[in-house]
């Protein structure tokens, strides 16, 4: 893909839309005490989101408190935790979307508060709740999101039908968003993402409601995405997904960074899911109410 870098874009999302709804908050079990992350003094040259210490508060309620995580260059980096745990809303402060009570997020060296529009041109967001403009077509909604980036029509012409191509939604360009599926907003929504190349991708839930073929398709893209350089940071509850995919990986919970590094580091040796459910608790093991057993 051709990247194209600038500062002379808005906002890859319409002014008027809404943030997403918060997501996040204390958890109902126990968990370890998170690992003190150390303060980011000035941004590591080799980071392409680096967060230092977001805070987020709703009320009496902390969402997220104090996490500070860097995210390498190149690097396909998998966010996990439970409902609740607060991904949504650290992935909304990191992009621009939730102003954070306190510490920042920076993109590739650039302060997503301070200078929006310059870090903003760095990224592609799928974000969970936002909602789009669904009485445009798929195709119309993909050229608008080129087009506030800059870039030429004759060029968004190309990459909209090669988006369209590759989410298997070419016989649906003509349709209007709000007649699509919840799998088809989601494809459509990920090509508005895709359409200006960015250097850093923030995906939540990317693969929730997409059929297999469009799924697998979308990994291989990422996949090759990586290869040539991007960052791809993708919030999931599949943990086979993101051991499968990711070669880094964070484990939040009740707002907090439990443990982060390689996927082989912070698994230990179990897979995946067995040591998030080993770092987050909670697992019951029943046979549920005695009244459901005899139905």
């Amino acid at each position: 893909m051709q990247r194209r870098d600038g500062d002379d874009v808005t906002d890859s999302l319409p002014r008027h839309q809404p943030a997403p709804a918060p997501v996040g908050g204390a958890a109902t079990v126990p968990t370890p005490a998170p690992t003190p992350a150390p303060t980011i003094d000035s941004p590591a040259p080799d980071a392409a989101l680096q967060l230092e210490g977001l805070v987020k508060r709703f009320g009496d309620k902390v969402a997220v408190d104090g996490i500070s995580l860097t995210v390498p260059s190149g690097s396909f980096y998998g966010l996990v935790g439970p409902n609740g745990a607060g991904k949504t809303t650290s992935l909304s402060m990191a992009t621009g979307l939730l102003m954070p009570d306190a510490g920042r997020a920076i993109i590739h060296g650039v302060d997503v508060w301070r200078e929006p529009v310059k870090a903003k041109a760095m990224l592609g967001n799928l974000a969970d709740g936002v909602k789009l403009f669904d009485r445009l077509t798929g195709e119309q909604l993909v050229t608008y999101n080129g087009l506030l980036f800059g870039i030429s029509h004759d060029e968004i012409a190309r990459r909209t039908a090669d988006l369209l191509a590759l989410m298997d939604m070419t016989a649906a360009a003509g349709t209007l968003v709000v007649d699509y599926s919840a799998g088809m907003t989601k494809k459509i929504a990920l090509a508005c993402a895709l359409v200006h190349a960015p250097r850093v991708l923030v995906l939540d839930e990317p693969f929730e409601s997409v059929d297999p073929v469009s799924a697998a398709n979308i990994q291989d893209v990422l996949t090759g995405y990586v290869g040539s350089g991007g960052t791809v940071i993708v919030s999931s509850h599949s943990m086979d997904l993101v051991q499968r995919l990711c070669d880094h990986v964070a484990v939040i919970s009740a707002g907090r960074l439990l443990v982060a590094g390689t996927v082989d580091e912070v698994r230990a040796g179990e897979s995946l899911q067995d040591r998030f459910v080993d770092l987050v608790g909670g697992r019951r093991h029943s046979e549920g109410p005695e009244w459901l057993r005899r139905s």
